[in-house]
């Protein structure tokens, strides 16, 4: 029997139609809980862009991505949206939005504690999945994990988005990305193997959010 592979919900958002304060707290103290209380959502995290005043990243790992049609999710998701989910978190600008599988590496989640993250969504022409899986996890991952401030790496696949891959890179700090390093280890390699196949890429680089007290 083929084992379920773990889910990914990614939900990255243009949040400048709605009053800063609302939307932290209608994200911090509803819509994050309600989540967290579904069975199979392992892990939510809230991320700010660097690079992009007001964007917005949300990460929830799960148990597999069936958990986004089960009924503990159904009954606060989609149709099923709260009153001030309605008001704030539609009027919001979505800038990618993927329900997708983990398919490298495996069942690993990330780390609890990375201070940032790097989102990179891309389709490619002419290249089979098997082929990019292949690649990535064998090896691309390793030379990859040798970059100083990676602390995990992780591939994606989406039949519910305007791309087809996700790569979720989990890092110490946002300043590990175009260091020398960074260069050598994630950049070059991938651009020599399928930057020319790349299509449609999407990157944010973005740091944990912290809740101001």
């Amino acid at each position: 029997m083929m084992r379920k592979r773990l889910g990914l919900l990614l939900s990255c958002f243009d949040y400048s139609p709605v009053a800063e304060d609302e939307f932290h707290d209608w994200y911090d103290t509803e819509h994050i809980p309600e989540r967290e209380r579904v069975q199979g959502f392992l892990q939510c995290r809230r991320w700010l862009a660097m690079d992009r005043p007001q964007a917005s990243i949300a990460t929830y790992d799960l148990a597999g991505a069936d958990v986004l049609r089960s009924p503990g999710y159904l009954a606060i998701g989609y149709d099923n949206n709260s009153p001030w989910t309605r008001r704030v978190g539609w009027r919001c600008v979505t800038l990618l939005r993927a329900e997708a599988e983990q398919i490298v590496p495996g069942d690993a989640l990330p780390p609890q504690d990375a201070g940032a993250l790097l989102v990179w969504a891309f389709n490619l022409e002419g290249v089979t999945d098997d082929a990019l899986t292949d690649w990535y996890g064998g090896a691309y991952l390793p030379i990859v994990r040798e970059a100083a401030g990676v602390e995990a790496a992780r591939l994606f696949r989406s039949n519910v988005s305007s791309h087809r891959f996700v790569a979720l890179t989990h890092l110490s700090r946002a300043d590990v990305v175009g260091t020398a390093d960074w260069e050598r280890h994630v950049e070059r390699p991938w651009q020599a193997r399928f930057g020319s196949t790349e299509r449609d890429r999407f990157r944010m680089l973005a740091k944990r959010y912290v809740r101001e007290t």
